[in-house]
């Protein structure tokens, strides 16, 4: 074999000392091929700047290399964790795209805006546009409808700002305007007089020395009948047949108020209620009943009247109701469900939307049962 000279091939003295300090710190590698001589030299020289104080950082404790490495570790969870996240949401996406924004499939379904509508300070020009068709669930009971923007239940019914009026006091019209809402309320949003039950509160704010409508309305949820019939003031669902889905109705209207008779406060009131209901049968059917009741009472002057102070006089009440059965007069709503077969007498009067709150009601000058564009 040839002779070589001292430096030839030879490794030089910073690799030695990258893989000394690696192997102290155990990184590991594979150690350069150099005679054990020189090895032990390096080492050697290691050992003696180590007892100077003169080691490189990073040889045997390497804070800096150590800092790093933790850096890397955390990066490294940061990662893991989007990762998965990631992979959820991706699972999330392929079995409900219609959760990404926009339409990124191109499924040609356009958005369907659920931002609430502002409360209603006039009356509507126009029906509400139709909204995307869709079956409503269980799960989204308001689905396919326009009341999906509207206020949920108490919320939808706003009291304008009270002030004095026609010499009633801004007191006398704030009672009037909260006895009012209280009407509302107590008729057409108590849970347990949408089940079926007595309106006690709704009972309670109208004035007993009104015996013509008091006493019929007792008659009425007694014995419901044609004449007296509970449903022109009260909302009520048979809870043998079905139960609303939810705690939500919908609702949307307004309140005012003018000046009664001598120093009375007269408040009218026009409000749409949306109620999604469901078969007791064990069904997943999911339908609709909307209501719509224009209320006219007054605070009356007991100066002026025989009337009991705190209680409503009702001057006039009008309803319609829509997608509930013709001719059957028990004191309930009846829902059509459309895998149903209808029941009662068939409609014979106009198609009406029963959305639409920019028209009066018996607009169409028909007392006849009739049918709904849209539930």
């Amino acid at each position: 074999m040839a002779d070589r000279s001292p430096d030839e091939n030879s490794i030089p003295d910073e690799a030695w000392e990258k893989f000394l300090r690696d192997s102290e710190s155990g990184a590991g590698g594979d150690a350069p091929k150099e005679p054990s001589a020189r090895a032990r030299l390096v080492a050697q020289r290691l050992r003696e700047q180590d007892a100077r104080g003169e080691s490189p950082a990073g040889w045997r404790t390497g804070p800096a290399s150590q800092e790093m490495n933790g850096r890397k570790a955390r990066r490294k969870k940061a990662w893991g964790v989007v990762g998965v996240v990631a992979a959820i949401a991706v699972g999330v996406v392929a079995l409900k795209p219609s959760l990404l924004p926009g339409d990124p499939f191109g499924s040609g379904e356009p958005d369907v805006a659920v931002s609430p509508l502002p409360a209603e300070t006039a009356a509507p020009t126009a029906a509400p546009g139709e909204a995307r068709p869709q079956t409503p669930t269980l799960d989204e009971p308001f689905a396919g409808s326009p009341a999906l923007r509207w206020a949920d239940g108490e919320a939808g019914i706003v009291l304008p700002k009270a002030t004095a009026v026609g010499g009633a006091s801004k007191g006398r019209v704030e009672e009037a305007l909260k006895l009012t809402r209280k009407l509302l309320v107590g008729a057409n949003l108590d849970p347990k007089v949408l089940r079926g039950e007595r309106p006690e509160a709704a009972l309670g704010v109208l004035d007993p020395k009104q015996p013509e409508l008091v006493d019929g309305l007792n008659t009425a949820l007694r014995s419901p009948s044609e004449k007296h019939d509970p449903l022109r003031m009260f909302s009520r669902f048979d809870p043998d047949e079905v139960r609303l889905v939810g705690d939500v109705v919908k609702t949307r209207g307004r309140v005012t108020f003018k000046k009664g008779e001598y120093t009375g406060v007269a408040v009218h009131a026009d409000y749409t209620f949306v109620y999604p209901v469901v078969r007791t049968d064990g069904s997943t059917e999911v339908t609709r009943t909307i209501v719509r009741r224009v209320l006219d009472v007054e605070l009356s002057d007991p100066a002026h009247y025989n009337v009991t102070p705190g209680r409503l006089v009702v001057l006039k009440h009008d309803e319609e109701a829509g997608n509930s059965s013709c001719g059957v007069h028990d004191g309930y709503l009846h829902p059509e469900f459309p895998s149903k077969q209808p029941t009662g007498p068939s409609p014979s009067g106009p198609t009406t939307d029963p959305y639409d709150r920019s028209k009066e009601l018996g607009a169409d000058g028909s007392d006849a049962c009739g049918t709904v564009s849209r539930v």
